[in-house]
Formats: C-alpha cells, structure tokens, sequence
C-alpha cells in the first residue's frame, strides 16, 4: 500500500477539477519488496502516478508531505539524506542542498520523459553545479501583477502602475520580505535581483517606500489578500498569480493575471535524487513517470500549478509566461532582505 504522512499544506494550494487517466510508463525490470521514500509538497505524489509507479515497478511508495520549505530542508538535513530517495523543491534553494552534499546527480539517459520538457525549462542553470545536473522542472507559478480586468481595457504593461497615484489606496501588497525586495529590484533595473549590493539596496528601499503610500495595505496571507481585493474594490496586487486568479473569480472578480515587461519572480520546482537514496535506479524511475506529459496534465487541472511537459495543457490554461520570469535564487543575505522590509514597512 502507498504510505502517506500528512503535515501541513501549503497556504496557496487550491485545488481544481480532477482530471487525467492512469500514466503509461515505459516497461522496465520489477523492484520487487522495495519502498521508494518521497519527500514533497502534497500534490506532487497523486494517486494516478503513484500507482501507474507501483504498477510498473512491484516497489511500495511512502509519501511525506511538507508545509514549508525549511521543514523540508530539516528532514534531509537531520539524516543526511538517508531517509529519503526523492525529494522536491524549487530553484532558490538548490545551493542550500548542494552545499549540504544532500543531493546526487541524475543520470538522465535513465529519465527518457525529460525529453517532454518545454524548451524554456530545459537549461535552468540553478539545477546545475559544475558539469552535473541535480534536478529536474516539474511544476512553476509566478508572483505576478493581479488586476481587476473590468478596471483596463487592455492589461497594464509596466508594474508603474502601482505606483500611479490614479490607483492610489486602491493597491495591496503581500507582506513577504524576500519577495517584495525581488519585485523591487525588478522594477529598478537590478541586473541580478537575487544579489543585490547596498547600492541596489538603497534605491529598492526608496522605490518601495514610495510605492508604500499608495497601497491601501499590505497582506499576510493569500486567503487574505484574496478577501482584501474583493471587499475594498481593489484594482492591483502583487501577489502569488495562478491560484489567487481563480479565487477571485470564484468572489465575482473579474480577474487576471499579467507579468509585466519588468519581468515578475517565478518559482520552479525540481525533483531531486537524495544522496542518500537506497535505489537510484528507482529514484530515476519515479522522476520519469513525473515527467509524462500526462501527469502534466493532471497537475495544471487538478492542483492548477504550471506544468513543465505538456505544453497544450499550459495553453489552455492560460499558463504561457514561464519564459517571462526571473526564478527564484537564493538570496545573498537573507537576514538583510528581512530588516530591509521591516524599514519599508516602517518608512
């Protein structure tokens, strides 16, 4: 039976219409009596590829499932990866893992879905260290801008928007300090807005300042910001874009979502081997039957993520932008961003 322990969801998972039909995988040698051990966001161990997986391999499957990214870390961190065999997280944090030799390779002559992978997620150099691959795309999403599409006639092209005293007090923020200074950077011309020098610094500071004045209020959590924009007659927010949109419209807004010609942050999540894996031969085959076109599908409609192999599906969903964003890196002081925003907050 597939094992599942569930601590936490994150705040921002809404989830859709179930859809999609059993995953066909390629046939391959039976790992029989053996467990593969996944670590991940909940969504991104569904029943219709967890047991098209079991089904080809005769292995068992146990699920943890996380609520934040530093919990995540925290488990890999306290075995040293000998607890799990695959484990899924996004860009920003790849070197956190790689400098914590928590991560082995991939081999992807053993991952023949990765061929589905659209163009635009096939060269992300933040998966990479050296000449070696350690991850793979999986899913995305974006922190773009989100307006009332009845308030424009056509959608803003420039995040100048939110600074135009014409919206003023008609503007809401997310309260979220490492990516309001990524957004901040964006917006200024940062070359890299993953890292920043004092300089950069000071001129984020100022502009988010001056954007501070217009905004009816910042917001701490996405239900929130989703609740705030409906009740206030709000016009924009920065928020977190595909399941923000949908909870919108469910409240009778006419919402949509746009990345800016700034650019807007993105977040990608990979899937990873552990170091510690017991069976790399089964961790490659998990990540494969991940990658099939049709498990794409069901994570756009079901869980209404990005997907990164199913293009016609990103279509129809509206999902065309991945090639418009900056995906998250770490950052180069974190405690800096943090005191940074406490400054803008107060400013």
């Amino acid at each position: 039976m597939t094992k599942k322990i569930r601590l936490d969801r994150r705040d921002f998972l809404i989830g859709s219409a179930a859809a999609g039909a059993m995953i066909a995988a390629p046939t391959i040698v039976r790992a029989a009596s053996k467990e593969l051990r996944v670590l991940a966001w909940e969504g991104y161990a569904e029943p219709e590829w967890v047991e098209a997986f079991k089904k080809e391999t005769g292995a068992e499957v146990k699920i943890v499932y996380v609520g934040s990214a530093d919990e995540m870390f925290a488990k890999m961190q306290g075995s040293q990866g000998a607890d799990f065999d695959v484990v899924s997280f996004d860009t920003s944090i790849f070197s956190r893992y790689l400098d914590a030799n928590l991560l082995a390779p991939l081999d992807l002559s053993k991952i023949a879905n990765a061929g589905n992978i659209a163009p635009e997620f096939r060269e992300v150099k933040e998966v990479m260290r050296a000449d070696k691959q350690f991850g793979v795309p999986f899913a995305w999403g974006s922190l773009p801008m989100v307006y009332d599409a009845d308030a424009f006639s056509t959608p803003p092209d420039s995040w100048d928007v939110m600074w135009n005293p014409e919206y003023g007090q008609q503007l809401i923020c997310m309260d979220d300090a490492n990516n309001c200074i990524t957004w901040g950077a964006l917006v200024v011309g940062v070359d890299n807005p993953y890292n920043l020098s004092d300089d950069d610094f000071a001129r984020v500071k100022e502009k988010l300042i001056e954007q501070k004045k217009l905004l009816l209020s910042y917001f701490a959590g996405f239900d929130e910001g989703v609740n705030m924009f409906a009740q206030n007659s709000i016009k924009v927010m920065y928020s977190m874009g595909e399941p923000q949109v949908p909870a919108l419209k469910n409240k009778g807004i006419n919402a949509a979502l746009t990345i800016p010609k700034e650019g807007a942050p993105g977040w990608l999540d990979c899937w990873t081997m552990s170091a510690g894996a017991t069976d790399p031969d089964l961790a490659h085959q998990w990540i494969n039957t991940c990658l099939a076109a049709s498990v794409g599908e069901i994570l756009t409609n079901k869980a209404g993520y990005g997907n990164t192999t199913n293009t016609d599906v990103n279509k129809a969903a509206g999902f065309t932008y991945g090639d418009k964003l900056s995906w998250l890196q770490q950052a180069e002081n974190y405690e800096k961003r943090v005191a940074v925003w406490n400054e803008v907050k107060a400013g």
